[in-house]
């Protein structure tokens, strides 16, 4: 009967939650198609209310540790659910993501996406992808701020090993910026699939940054190391063995 009516009220708090991206998206768009201060503020003002509604409607709480860089840097982190992409950018001033193309088609998402300068990649062609990323990333260059790109290149359920893609340690040879880490334990509550949300405490976390300099693969490699371990710790709190799986 519990999981019964955890189930019932993650329902509700989805249909919810998907209603509200329009009206939020709506109601901003006078100051996002203007601005791109508009286009983040609108995006943040969405965040937070999934945050919110996340606490009273399922009793799952949303926590950012750790220091987000202010200025520019690279962030790479680990993906486990649309939580943390909400999370990651609301703890940041200026965020713009790295995202597959077919985001970009998407109604509100895909408009957002394009009024915050994030970069489109088509995954299917692989070596052309990354460089048109990075060709895209260094004409955007001048635009102050972080740029968030998901490690393993997609989103990773808990206890699943995925490895970490070149196209990461390629921005950051290339960029030559601090990469900042992003550890993660939100699949655990809130999973790649299925209604069912779980109480408890969402945590990212932003981990010290990697200085530039180091090769690209010594860089993938100590990325990998802190990001895992960090994120098996996390998961660990929100009642997941991660070693158990591995």
């Amino acid at each position: 009967m519990r999981y019964a009516i955890q189930w019932l009220r993650s329902l509700l708090f989805i249909v919810q939650m998907y209603f509200m991206m329009p009206v939020i998206g709506l109601a901003f768009a006078p100051w996002a198609l203007f601005s791109r201060a508009g286009a983040r503020s609108c995006c943040k003002a969405y965040s937070r209310w999934v945050f919110w509604t996340a606490r009273w409607m399922v009793g799952m709480r949303c926590e950012v540790r750790g220091t987000p860089p202010a200025g520019d840097a690279l962030i790479a982190a680990k993906h486990q659910s649309f939580l943390d992409i909400l999370m990651i950018f609301t703890a940041l001033p200026k965020a713009k993501f790295i995202v597959k193309k077919q985001i970009m088609y998407m109604p509100v998402i895909g408009q957002y996406a394009k009024l915050l300068g994030c970069v489109a990649v088509d995954r299917g062609k692989r070596g052309a992808a990354i460089e048109k990323m990075v060709r895209e990333v260094k004409e955007r260059h001048e635009e102050s701020g972080q740029l968030i790109i998901y490690a393993q290149g997609t989103r990773v359920p808990p206890g699943v090993k995925v490895p970490y893609k070149v196209g990461t340690g390629i921005l950051y040879t290339q960029l030559e910026q601090s990469c900042v880490p992003v550890a993660i334990n939100v699949g655990v509550l809130w999973p790649k699939r299925g209604i069912y949300r779980k109480p408890g405490v969402a945590v990212v976390e932003f981990l010290e940054p990697i200085a530039p300099g180091l090769e690209r693969d010594e860089f993938l490699a100590e990325l990998e190391s802190r990001v895992e371990a960090k994120s098996n710790v996390l998961m660990r709190e929100a009642g997941f063995d991660a070693d158990a799986t591995g």
